[in-house]
């Protein structure tokens, strides 16, 4: 039976990454992306933009926000329409619009939710807030046929990523497991058996190459991995 899945990014803004945190002397613009999945089950949205923050945080990363709603107007949909939220990680640039989804099930994992529980990791009021309905998960979880949820911790310990089979391609929403298409593609590489041995990477990444993505998209950089044709 042929499956079919939609994947549509949303543009939901951007900030600026000082020098400081670069690695270089200048600072960064990101944009904050997020994806809409059409699955046979329901509709899932991948992160929800940037989020209210304190002063010294506005201040730090200067956000611009294009408002969650008027994306999904843009592409026919409403928050009523959604059937589940993921989350990458509960950063504030990844869960700002999580309070439209009142009583609406939201995927993380255990660790990550606990960890923002504890303070001083995300702004609180997008963590709890009324309705909040969290679906924890911990480790490795199929939520339907041919949609799973892989941990892929580093960015955060509990950083996850979503991927969806389908019968055109395995498709990979990565979020921030790696800040860069580029830098994605190195780690690729670098899985490769060649000698002399090659620079580390993440355990977790042959997990996702086992599932021959034909595209991985990022939360921070609107360029995608694709294989080479070899």
């Amino acid at each position: 039976m042929e499956k079919k899945t939609a994947v549509r990014r949303l543009d939901l803004g951007y900030f600026v990454r000082p020098a400081s945190e670069t690695g270089g002397p200048r600072p960064r613009v990101e944009p904050v992306l997020a994806y809409l999945a059409q699955c046979e089950e329901g509709l899932v949205l991948f992160d929800t933009g940037i989020g209210a923050a304190d002063a010294e945080t506005e201040a730090h990363y200067r956000p611009q926000r294009r408002p969650l709603e008027a994306a999904l107007a843009a592409a026919g949909v409403t928050p009523a329409d959604i059937s589940l939220v993921v989350n990458c990680h509960l950063h504030f640039d990844h869960c700002g619009g999580n309070p439209l989804f009142s009583d609406k099930p939201i995927v993380v994992q255990t660790t990550e939710l606990a960890t923002a529980r504890r303070g001083g990791h995300t702004i609180d009021e997008l963590v709890e807030f009324p309705g909040a309905n969290y679906l924890e998960i911990t480790g490795e979880t199929e939520l339907w046929p041919g949609v799973w949820i892989i941990p892929t911790p580093g960015h955060t310990q509990g950083h996850q990523s979503l991927v969806i089979q389908q019968n055109e391609g395995t498709v990979i929403l990565a979020g921030q497991a790696h800040d860069f298409a580029a830098h994605f593609a190195s780690d690729h590489l670098a899985c490769r058996p060649l000698e002399p041995p090659l620079p580390t990477y993440q355990p977790w990444l042959e997990r996702l190459l086992a599932f021959d993505p034909r595209r991985v998209l990022f939360a921070h950089d609107c360029s995608v991995w694709e294989p080479s044709h070899e």
